[in-house]
């Protein structure tokens, strides 16, 4: 059989070419955009397919020089790390730091259920953690990222399982969301107080300047993003010397601090571009995860990963069902905060925003469920996701 070997930069255009399709492809098929599927990941899926269908039939199978991947994926999640306004945490009240703890406890519970449940079927406990947090609150990005970390560690085929479970994460996330809010509105009969001085889906949490991107501010930002992936790559260095910890988070740490001390000075970080480059960086640096998934490695974890992942679906229902809903205030905005949760909690912020959109656009608004899970979402949960992640690989 012939082996096609694709250099990094060769890879990475393969990777855009198949995100361009991807883009095409979530615009004109509702499901996909229902459920927020990535375009990387749809573009990416179909490639690992084709991939599968030609290395079965002996016709080609590809080597890929995925180099690049780590680059991209270090900026995506240090653009993370700049969004960690900490200020922000005190403006949004106590609901968003019981929020943030209920999700901290969530991603405890899948990492035990993924690690303890791997371990059942024989399998590496921290395969388990690819099919816990990484891939369900993490999601892909995180899929992406974690899963080369759990197999420089020695965990065979990490990263497809951690992207194939963040896939089903995605779906099931916005198939249970719903249904929750919707019981709990009906059965205890919830109404919408209304917003009459609160946004509510236009919250932004980081940055309300809605104008056109400036030119400079990207160079600045640009400036940023590198500074701080070279000075995260010594603070990871330091940090390493003590604990087992994926690359990106010294750039991640950087970048928050750096961010926290220029607000502390008065001096603005150009956030919006800071978004905007990051989102960038996240959909290469997936294209490229997802174009190098193996998914004939699959076959034999297949029946381990059905097992667990429905039993992280299950925990998760009852979860936002009995404890999001009763310990953030058993209201309307509760009930919206419970379908938010399995949104972001089984896929990414997004699904919470979709989720909860569903749920106000038939009940009416909720100002403060669409304030709190964006801040957790988009600000502080990857922190906290990274450091028990990386504690229970080590652990385990």
């Amino acid at each position: 059989m012939t082996v096609l070997e694709l250099d990094m930069y060769q890879a990475t255009a393969v990777a855009v070419i198949m995100l361009l399709i991807g883009r095409v492809l979530v615009s004109k098929i509702a499901f996909l955009r229902k459920y927020c599927i990535p375009a990387p990941v749809v573009g990416g899926l179909i490639f690992a397919i084709a991939h599968v269908i030609l290395r079965s039939m002996g016709i080609v199978e590809f080597s890929l020089d995925t180099t690049l991947q780590s680059v991209f994926m270090t900026a995506f999640f240090c653009s993370v790390g700049y969004m960690a306004a900490f200020g922000e945490l005190k403006k949004g009240g106590i609901g968003v730091v019981k929020f943030l703890i209920l999700a901290i406890a969530m991603c405890c519970i899948q990492d035990l259920v993924g690690g303890f449940g791997a371990k059942m079927f024989g399998l590496d406990g921290r395969l388990g953690l690819a099919m816990g947090s990484i891939p369900l609150v993490g999601g892909h990005g995180t899929a992406g990222s974690f899963g080369p970390f759990l197999e420089d560690m020695g965990v065979e085929n990490a990263t497809t399982v951690a992207v194939a479970a963040a896939t089903y994460g995605l779906i099931s996330g916005c198939m249970i969301g719903g249904p929750i809010a919707t019981g709990k509105i009906r059965k205890y009969h919830l109404q919408s107080v209304g917003a009459e001085t609160v946004k509510t889906e236009e919250t932004v949490p980081v940055d309300t300047d809605t104008g056109a991107l400036d030119e400079a501010n990207i160079m600045n930002a640009v400036i940023y993003i590198i500074i701080a992936v070279g000075a995260g790559t010594i603070v990871a260095a330091i940090l390493g010397k003590f604990i087992t910890l994926p690359g990106y988070i010294g750039a991640m740490i950087v970048g928050a601090t750096v961010r926290n001390v220029q607000e502390a000075r008065g001096v603005k970080v150009p956030m919006a571009e800071m978004g905007a480059i990051g989102n960038v960086c996240l959909s290469v640096f997936l294209g490229l995860a997802m174009i190098n998934l193996k998914l004939w490695q699959l076959v034999a974890l297949a029946l381990p990963m059905i097992v667990i992942l429905l039993l992280q679906t299950v925990i998760m229902f009852c979860y936002a069902s009995f404890v999001v809903f009763n310990l953030m205030g058993r209201d309307y905005d509760a009930a919206t905060l419970a379908s938010g949760f399995c949104g972001f909690g089984m896929g990414a912020t997004p699904n919470a925003m979709a989720n909860m959109q569903a749920v106000t656009s038939q009940f009416g608004p909720a100002p403060v469920a669409f304030m709190i899970v964006p801040l957790v979402g988009s600000l502080f949960i990857d922190f906290f996701n990274a450091a028990i992640i990386t504690a229970f690989a080590n652990f385990l």
